[in-house]
Protein backbone atom coordinates (compact mmCIF):
# COMPACT_ATOMS: atom_id res chain seq x y z
CA UNK A 1 0.00 0.00 0.00
CA UNK A 2 2.85 2.38 0.84
CA UNK A 3 4.63 1.49 -2.41
CA UNK A 4 1.49 2.31 -4.42
CA UNK A 5 1.02 5.64 -2.61
CA UNK A 6 4.62 6.70 -3.31
CA UNK A 7 4.27 5.82 -7.00
CA UNK A 8 1.07 7.85 -7.23
CA UNK A 9 2.77 10.90 -5.66
CA UNK A 10 5.74 10.61 -8.02
CA UNK A 11 3.47 10.34 -11.06
CA UNK A 12 1.48 13.36 -9.84
CA UNK A 13 4.66 15.40 -9.30
CA UNK A 14 5.88 14.41 -12.77
CA UNK A 15 2.59 15.55 -14.31
CA UNK A 16 2.74 18.90 -12.49
CA UNK A 17 6.34 19.45 -13.64
CA UNK A 18 5.32 18.62 -17.22
CA UNK A 19 2.42 21.08 -17.14
CA UNK A 20 4.65 23.84 -15.74
CA UNK A 21 7.25 23.17 -18.45
CA UNK A 22 4.53 23.21 -21.12
CA UNK A 23 3.21 26.53 -19.76
CA UNK A 24 6.65 28.19 -19.94
CA UNK A 25 7.21 26.78 -23.45
CA UNK A 26 3.88 28.23 -24.59
CA UNK A 27 4.77 31.61 -23.07
CA UNK A 28 8.12 31.67 -24.87
CA UNK A 29 6.68 30.64 -28.24
CA UNK A 30 3.90 33.22 -28.07
CA UNK A 31 6.19 36.09 -26.94
CA UNK A 32 4.13 36.52 -23.78
CA UNK A 33 7.01 36.01 -21.39
CA UNK A 34 7.04 38.53 -18.57
CA UNK A 35 10.76 38.16 -17.90
CA UNK A 36 11.72 40.59 -20.69
CA UNK A 37 9.83 43.52 -19.22
CA UNK A 38 11.84 46.10 -17.38
CA UNK A 39 13.17 49.56 -17.68
CA UNK A 40 13.46 51.13 -21.05
CA UNK A 41 12.54 54.12 -23.12
CA UNK A 42 9.81 54.62 -25.70
CA UNK A 43 10.49 55.65 -29.27
CA UNK A 44 7.90 56.13 -32.02
CA UNK A 45 8.23 55.21 -35.69
CA UNK A 46 5.74 55.83 -38.49
CA UNK A 47 5.12 53.34 -41.28
CA UNK A 48 2.92 53.37 -44.37
CA UNK A 49 2.17 49.66 -43.93
CA UNK A 50 3.04 47.46 -40.97
CA UNK A 51 1.80 44.19 -42.50
CA UNK A 52 1.05 41.77 -39.68
CA UNK A 53 3.34 43.36 -37.09
CA UNK A 54 1.97 42.81 -33.60
CA UNK A 55 2.42 44.28 -30.15
CA UNK A 56 5.32 42.51 -28.36
CA UNK A 57 7.10 41.78 -31.65
CA UNK A 58 10.88 41.92 -31.26
CA UNK A 59 12.97 44.98 -32.08
CA UNK A 60 16.46 43.99 -33.14
CA UNK A 61 19.70 45.70 -34.02
CA UNK A 62 22.42 43.64 -35.72
CA UNK A 63 20.34 40.54 -34.99
CA UNK A 64 20.24 41.14 -31.23
CA UNK A 65 16.89 41.78 -29.58
CA UNK A 66 17.08 45.19 -27.90
CA UNK A 67 13.39 45.80 -27.27
CA UNK A 68 9.81 45.08 -28.21
CA UNK A 69 6.88 46.78 -29.90
CA UNK A 70 4.79 48.21 -27.07
CA UNK A 71 1.92 49.84 -28.96
CA UNK A 72 0.51 50.19 -32.46
CA UNK A 73 -1.92 52.96 -33.37
CA UNK A 74 -3.24 54.75 -36.44
CA UNK A 75 -2.75 58.45 -37.13
CA UNK A 76 -5.95 59.69 -38.80
CA UNK A 77 -4.28 62.87 -40.06
CA UNK A 78 -1.36 61.28 -41.92
CA UNK A 79 -2.95 57.84 -42.52
CA UNK A 80 0.15 56.14 -41.14
CA UNK A 81 0.66 53.45 -38.54
CA UNK A 82 2.44 54.74 -35.46
CA UNK A 83 4.49 52.01 -33.80
CA UNK A 84 5.83 52.62 -30.32
CA UNK A 85 9.02 50.74 -29.54
CA UNK A 86 10.25 50.04 -26.03
CA UNK A 87 14.03 49.90 -26.17
CA UNK A 88 15.73 48.32 -23.14
CA UNK A 89 17.58 50.87 -21.03
CA UNK A 90 20.95 49.15 -21.44
CA UNK A 91 20.84 50.08 -25.14
CA UNK A 92 20.84 53.84 -24.59
CA UNK A 93 23.27 54.74 -27.39
CA UNK A 94 21.06 54.27 -30.46
CA UNK A 95 21.78 57.12 -32.91
CA UNK A 96 18.83 59.42 -33.66
CA UNK A 97 19.21 58.89 -37.43
CA UNK A 98 18.61 55.15 -37.09
CA UNK A 99 16.70 53.47 -39.93
CA UNK A 100 13.76 51.20 -38.96
CA UNK A 101 12.59 48.40 -41.26
CA UNK A 102 9.93 45.74 -40.87
CA UNK A 103 11.28 42.28 -41.66
CA UNK A 104 9.76 38.82 -41.73
CA UNK A 105 11.53 35.94 -39.98
CA UNK A 106 11.72 33.33 -42.73
CA UNK A 107 9.26 33.15 -45.60
CA UNK A 108 6.10 33.02 -43.49
CA UNK A 109 7.44 33.78 -40.00
CA UNK A 110 6.50 36.54 -37.61
CA UNK A 111 7.36 40.11 -38.42
CA UNK A 112 9.80 42.18 -36.40
CA UNK A 113 11.49 45.56 -36.57
CA UNK A 114 15.15 45.74 -37.48
CA UNK A 115 17.11 48.89 -36.70
CA UNK A 116 20.12 50.00 -38.74
CA UNK A 117 22.21 52.57 -36.86
CA UNK A 118 23.03 55.87 -38.48
CA UNK A 119 26.11 57.98 -37.99
CA UNK A 120 24.74 60.72 -35.76
CA UNK A 121 26.41 61.51 -32.46
CA UNK A 122 23.04 62.29 -30.87
CA UNK A 123 21.09 59.40 -29.39
CA UNK A 124 17.42 58.53 -29.24
CA UNK A 125 15.79 59.43 -25.95
CA UNK A 126 12.47 58.68 -24.28
CA UNK A 127 9.69 60.14 -26.44
CA UNK A 128 11.93 60.39 -29.51
CA UNK A 129 10.92 59.44 -33.02
CA UNK A 130 12.61 57.47 -35.76
CA UNK A 131 11.93 59.36 -38.99
CA UNK A 132 13.61 56.97 -41.45
CA UNK A 133 11.39 53.94 -41.92
CA UNK A 134 10.70 51.24 -44.48
CA UNK A 135 7.31 49.55 -44.47
CA UNK A 136 6.68 45.83 -44.50
CA UNK A 137 6.84 43.90 -47.74
CA UNK A 138 3.46 42.30 -48.28
CA UNK A 139 3.86 38.93 -49.99
CA UNK A 140 0.53 39.25 -51.82
CA UNK A 141 1.61 42.57 -53.39
CA UNK A 142 4.93 41.11 -54.55
CA UNK A 143 3.21 38.09 -56.11
CA UNK A 144 0.64 40.40 -57.75
CA UNK A 145 3.37 42.59 -59.24
CA UNK A 146 5.22 39.53 -60.52
CA UNK A 147 2.10 38.11 -62.17
CA UNK A 148 1.22 41.51 -63.66
CA UNK A 149 4.72 41.91 -65.14
CA UNK A 150 4.57 38.38 -66.62
CA UNK A 151 1.17 39.15 -68.16
CA UNK A 152 2.63 42.33 -69.70
CA UNK A 153 5.55 40.35 -71.15
CA UNK A 154 3.14 37.81 -72.62
CA UNK A 155 1.01 40.55 -74.21
CA UNK A 156 4.06 42.28 -75.74
CA UNK A 157 5.38 39.05 -77.29
CA UNK A 158 2.11 38.44 -79.19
Amino acid sequence: MIQSRTTEILVGAFMVAGLVAFFFLAMQVSNLSTSASGDGYLVAARFDNIGSLKVRSPVTMAGVRIGRVSNISFDQNTYEAVVTLKIESQYNAVPDDTFAKIFTAGLLGEQYIGLDPGGSEKYLADGGEISLTQSALVLEEIIGQFLFSKAEEGRESE
